[in-house]
């Protein structure tokens, strides 16, 4: 039977088990042996992460092609308007392509949100707010391009969901096994 590890990735920590000499890894807080990230998050994002033993299955989660769903808790610079809104959920052309339609959408502060370590700069001049968006791909540096793009710099991210998994009751650097 597979392995299936829910992880809540804190600010600052490399999605690898291998030392890189700057940054905390996920060895320093998973002493299980021979599971893997199925897909990543960068260092300077927070959240979400699984991790299996199964090929296949780390596959099947990282690839765009199964559609697994994943949400992303974005703290963005100004307040976006229905233009930007409609923007980020038709897709965004980075440069390198076009985003997939995208599910976006205005929400309030997390409630229980842990605080950041290092926090967000805050500007006392522009407000800040909180975007739920969930995307079917995960192109490099993705959530934080797509709001650039529009005009709303991120300022925080963290990956809420993968599918129907979720960080509900799992805080920084606490991990969780569960069932396929």
């Amino acid at each position: 039977m597979s392995r299936l590890i829910l992880f809540n990735k804190p600010y600052g920590v490399v999605c690898q088990f291998s030392a890189d000499g700057k940054h905390p890894t996920l060895k320093e807080f998973i002493p299980i042996p021979d599971v893997y990230p199925a897909g990543r998050l960068d260092t300077d994002s927070e959240g979400l992460l699984i991790l299996t033993d199964d090929g296949a299955l780390q596959q099947r989660i990282s690839d765009p092609q199964h559609k697994w769903p994943k949400t992303y808790w974005a703290q963005v610079e100004g307040i976006p308007d229905q233009a930007a809104l409609d923007h980020l959920e038709r897709g965004v052309n980075l440069g390198d392509g076009t985003t997939r339609p995208a599910q976006a959408k205005l929400m309030v502060e997390p409630v229980g949100l842990w605080p950041r370590n290092p926090p967000i700069r805050y500007r006392k001049n522009i407000p800040t707010q909180w975007l739920e968006l969930t995307l079917r791909e995960g192109k490099n540096r993705q959530v934080r391009r797509m709001t650039a793009k529009v005009g709303f710099p991120t300022l925080r991210l963290i990956r809420y969901a993968i599918g129907a998994y979720t960080l509900e009751y799992l805080m920084p650097g606490t991990w969780n096994e569960v069932s396929e």
